[in-house]
């Protein structure tokens, strides 16, 4: 094949990917771009070519081959963009970053989006002992996002072949190798359980990459494209070009600037979707008995005979609120000589989700409906979520705890993904931080959790994105050390097990202020005071504190308190003195007498003390080994203790301030907000938000005498691509560029003449229009009704027109 053919058809495996078996918008993507190719790119750019080297014949061979040579680093398996192949240019960091950014903190990708990390399955056949094993993924659903999920299999066929379906584990399903060991042998095939393992290890060695997308794919490789061909230039033998072999060089450029046109087009398209509003799904509210008897007693009423109330008994007696002999009709209290609810049952989370024909009307009895929920719970992509959710909570969170995946090695113990390249975890980081930090407040506090393997890389990204003024602390937390560890430490150690983590606590603002950290004094330290030395040490010098007192003078360092309250503190010591010897007080009685707020020194020796009186707390430094870091109450390895949110939680923030955390996990943080009386919001993407999270939070409310929250899913970029069409046709809508309207939702549009038809109900079941409204607009939800649903702006979301809707279908 000549340089031309072969620079297409690489062009063509670069620009689609490797292709890839299952069910996903990935694979409706890879449909699109494959046809997109055929149709407008591959002849576009042969007819730009022919057009440029009508002059130029013999340039052909060697154009394309450059072009090959440059296109070729920056395409990865996937037919996403990266910066894979770094151009060996000496002055590469300074050109790139020509703005103030400090160039340490300069990684491959950080000028993408990461979307998500999979495996690119494809069926395939391994012999083992004898035995053809075939693994079919025709019908395989990819991931949505970057959730963990294992993968089950199952016997499809065994006539004339082991054949294997391959699917994602749904919730705690697994695959069943006894069952699968037992139907072999019943048809004479010798395979045992280690046999099976062998063959499922075999199988997922299949190549994982990073899923990626170009912000501004046309600058980002015009810019990487020049710096190329300046290395070219300086590699020709002859410097002394012809005026022809420059003229070439400019058509080299002129075709692989038209084949960036063609790229970045489709890339734009693909960031845009990444970007737009996500519609809500599947809403649902939880709510305590008590709330609902205040507001309506005839509604607990229905409730208690709604056919659905055994199912909401099933669940109480599942969380262990209830005993299994409870019935409906306990909850009242028949001591009280008025009908009300019995104490140990009023505050019963009861969830819509069972009450669905009634759900509307039970959201009807609160006037002002999202200003009385406690917290929001949000199933989804924490970079989806973000994006949807800033314009409603834009400069409102009072503060962020986030606990993301620690980049390790290994990954089989954690719910998460940890092993990620270190360029993909501080792209993933960034990309989510850089929404994130708009959350807060001006006054606002942001905690972030990491450990040795990324600690380093997290306080330059926070000093990069929030600056090194707003960095005020990296605390040391502490955490479970590994038993093996420690029995290594006695074997020829490499390293000691680890103790601790970083948590690195950043503000929105510098002039941000605080109390301060407390922790409960020791019995000993509220009982009675102690001397402690004055002198303020070596490391501190200020020679205005420097002076003589008791005879005691300093030439380093400093005291702690200037001159004249030190002076006080000595008079009032020696007051203590005489008067102490007609009543016997001890210091602490005086102290006590006089209102707590007289400061003593004494001198003893040639040392010089002050006296720290009794108190009830203590102030903290950043060493917060006192506390345990993790818990293991929600079968959760990466369980943040609560001790340590109370602590964060009860020193930044105030009852009725907002706390929010994107990598939520088992929920501590949402569940400390909580019972703090903090208004939240948590993120989380895993299976885990219905079988851990959701069930923690109805406890919560339970345990923390009433509540009212409310949960949902938001649409996946997954999902907006699996509903993708091709469509080369001009817009309606307006003068877009050509290649802009490829990618519509065209099924839920009907166009006729001036009028606009959204068929959404074709789009996704159980979209939440207010929700969705409300996120969109910032504005938030005042009512919802059998009736319709009202904003606090009056806007009524049943009359929101469809141009308005087009926002989300539109992009």
């Amino acid at each position: 094949m000549n340089h031309e053919a072969l620079f297409y058809q690489a062009l063509e495996q670069l620009f689609i990917g490797v292709p890839v078996e299952g069910q996903s918008g990935y694979i409706n993507l890879m449909s699109i771009k494959s046809r997109y190719y055929r149709e407008i790119f591959a002849p576009g750019l042969r007819q730009y070519v022919d057009e440029q080297l009508v002059n130029f014949p013999t340039f052909r061979e060697e154009l394309y081959d450059k072009l090959y040579a440059f296109f070729k680093r920056y395409f990865s398996a996937n037919g996403s963009l990266g910066f894979f192949f770094t151009p060996c240019h000496e002055s590469l960091y300074e050109r790139v970053y020509t703005d103030d950014q400090d160039v340490m903190l300069f990684w491959k990708t950080s000028r993408l989006y990461y979307i998500k990390t999979e495996r690119l399955f494809r069926s395939m056949t391994l012999e083992i002992n004898g035995y053809h094993l075939h693994f079919d993924v025709s019908r395989m659903e990819h991931k949505k996002a970057n959730e963990k999920r294992q993968l089950t299999y199952s016997l499809d066929s065994l006539d004339g072949a082991i054949r294997f379906q391959v699917s994602y584990a749904e919730g705690s399903k697994k695959t069943d190798k006894k069952s699968m060991i037992k139907m072999l042998r019943s048809r004479g095939i010798n395979l045992n359980e280690d046999d099976l393992e062998k063959a499922f290890n075999l199988f997922e060695r299949q190549a994982e990459i990073d899923y990626f997308l170009c912000k501004d794919a046309r600058s980002f490789l015009r810019e990487q494209f020049d710096l190329w061909l300046f290395q070219y230039l300086l590699r020709e033998p002859d410097n002394q070009f012809s005026q022809t072999r420059l003229t070439q060089l400019q058509v080299l450029k002129k075709v692989a600037y038209r084949v960036i046109d063609f790229i970045a087009a489709f890339e734009d398209e693909l960031v845009k979707i990444w970007n737009k509003p996500k519609f809500a799904l599947h809403s649902h509210y939880v709510i305590t008995l008590d709330q609902l008897w205040a507001k309506s007693p005839a509604m607990v009423d229905r409730l208690l005979t709604h056919p659905s109330m055994e199912t909401q008994v099933q669940e109480w007696q599942a969380l262990g609120l209830v005993d299994a002999d409870f019935t409906p009709t306990k909850i009242w209290d028949t001591s009280s000589l008025f009908r009300d609810l019995h104490r140990d049952f009023q505050f019963l989370p009861v969830d819509t989700r069972y009450f669905a024909d009634i759900e509307l009307e039970i959201l009807d009895l609160f006037d002002q409906l999202d200003s009385t929920l406690d917290g929001w719970l949000v199933k989804s992509e924490n970079y989806q979520a973000l994006n949807t959710l800033l314009p409603k909570w834009r400069g409102k969170v009072k503060c962020i705890y986030i606990d993301p995946p620690f980049n390790k090695d290994q990954e089989a113990d954690y719910q998460y993904m940890v092993h990620y390249k270190d360029a993909t975890w501080l792209t993933m980081l960034e990309n989510r931080l850089s929404i994130a930090r708009h959350f807060l407040r001006p006054d606002g506090h942001l905690f972030v959790r990491c450990d040795y393997c990324g600690n380093a890389y997290v306080r330059l990204l926070l000093n990069h994105l929030l600056g090194p003024e707003n960095f005020r602390n990296e605390i040391v937390v502490k955490r479970g050390a590994s038993k093996a560890g420690l029995m290594g430490q006695f074997r020829g150690i490499r390293s000691m097990a680890v103790g601790y983590d970083n948590l690195y606590w950043y503000t929105r603002h510098p002039d941000t202020r605080i109390a301060g950290f407390f922790k409960p004094a020791s019995p000993k330290q509220r009982a009675s005071g102690s001397w402690v030395d004055f002198h303020k040490g070596e490391h501190y010098d200020r020679p205005t504190m420097r002076y003589e007192i008791l005879g005691v003078s300093i030439e380093v360092g400093q005291w702690k308190w200037s001159r004249e309250r030190a002076m006080r503190a000595v008079e009032n010591y020696q007051r203590y003195l005489e008067e102490s010897r007609f009543t016997g007080e001890t210091l602490e009685q005086y102290w006590y007498r006089h209102g707590c707020n007289l400061e003593f020194i004494r001198r003893e020796g040639d040392r010089i003390k002050y006296w720290v009186h009794p108190r009830e707390e203590v102030l903290l430094d950043n060493v917060w080994l006192d506390i345990a870091g993790y818990s293991a109450n929600w079968g959760f390895l990466t369980e943040n203790a609560e001790a340590l949110l109370t602590r964060v939680l009860s020193h930044v923030t105030e009852v009725g301030d907002v706390v929010m955390d994107f990598f939520l996990g088992s929920g501590t943080t949402v569940a400390v907000a909580h019972k703090l009386k903090r208004r939240w919001i948590g993120i989380e993407m895993g299976e885990h938000f219905y079988t851990v999270v959701l069930p923690r939070m109805k406890k919560v409310i339970f345990e923390s005498k009433g509540g009212f929250f409310k949960y949902f899913e938001l649409e996946q970029y997954e999902q907006t691509l699996a509903r993708c069409k091709y469509d080369p046709n001009p817009s309606i809508f307006g003068d877009e560029p050509p290649l802009m309207n490829h990618l519509k939702l065209l099924d839920t549009v009907e166009l006729k003449e001036n009028e606009v038809n959204l068929k959404l109900e074709q789009l996704y079941e159980g979209i939440d229009r207010a929700e969705t409204i409300s996120l969109l607009s910032g504005v938030s939800i005042k009512n919802l009704s059998p009736r319709g649903g009202t904003l606090e702006d009056g806007t009524k979301v049943e009359t929101i027109s469809p141009r308005q809707w087009l926002k989300l279908l539109w992009w």
